[in-house]
């Protein structure tokens, strides 16, 4: 059977979310190459794999999925369930809270300041300093809940990673790249997590598609 294939410009965090997965679970995978400058996410072959437009996109065998979070379930529910908290309604259910919390409060805190910082430069806009001092307020107070809950357990769902760890590792990745990393590193548990997290084998591996002068390499790239 072949490999299953993302679609997508790796420099995105999302993109990089869908790879991160497949590097975690040991999963041979083909990377095809888009450009967004090109246009290829507005394409009638890509709108097919995903109606909005949008990357990644995964395809394995007859299944194609979008959504990074979505991609990153599917392949720890195929390959390794164990982070997702198979076996345990309980821990199951606290890796679902956590991912959730990524999502919903601290990407969007944290990916509105990597957009001013990292990405406006390839947008072609200099950064929205508003914007970031309203985004780093809401992440501040995001990261006290995260403190108070490393301060409990070594992970966000319990005592053993999970995907809930992982989901935020290419947002903080950019985010501790900009001006700005010391507003996690002012939280001792949430700075052991993350480096932690960065040290990952396979972490380090996707992080070497995401260049943290991203403007610069994106126009390269594409």
């Amino acid at each position: 059977m072949a490999p299953p294939k993302v679609y997508g410009w790796v420099i995105s965090p999302f993109v990089s979310r869908a790879l991160l997965a497949l590097e975690e679970a040991g999963v041979e995978y083909e990377l095809v190459p888009m450009s967004r400058q090109d246009g290829d996410h507005r394409r009638p072959e890509h709108l097919a794999r995903n109606p909005f437009g949008q990357v990644p996109v995964l395809e394995d065998g007859d299944l194609t999925l979008f959504e990074s979070r979505a991609i990153m379930r599917h392949v720890f529910r195929k390959h390794k369930p164990e982070l997702l908290g198979e076996g345990s309604l309980e821990r199951s259910a606290m890796v679902d809270v956590w991912l959730e919390v990524e999502a919903h409060q601290l990407h969007p805190a944290a990916g509105a300041v990597v957009v001013e910082c990292v990405f406006a430069p390839f947008l072609g806009r200099a950064r929205n300093q508003v914007a970031i001092d309203e985004s780093l307020g809401k992440l501040k107070k995001v990261l006290e809940v995260y403190e108070a809950r490393l301060a409990q357990s070594k992970y966000l769902a319990g005592d053993l990673l999970s995907a809930a760890d992982l989901s935020h590792f290419t947002i903080l990745h950019y985010f501790m790249g900009t001006d700005y990393a010391g507003v996690v590193e002012a939280f001792p548990h949430v700075r052991a997590w993350w480096e932690e997290l960065a040290a990952r084998p396979a972490a380090m591996k996707v992080a070497e598609f995401m260049p943290l002068g991203a403007g610069a390499a994106a126009k390269k790239q594409e």
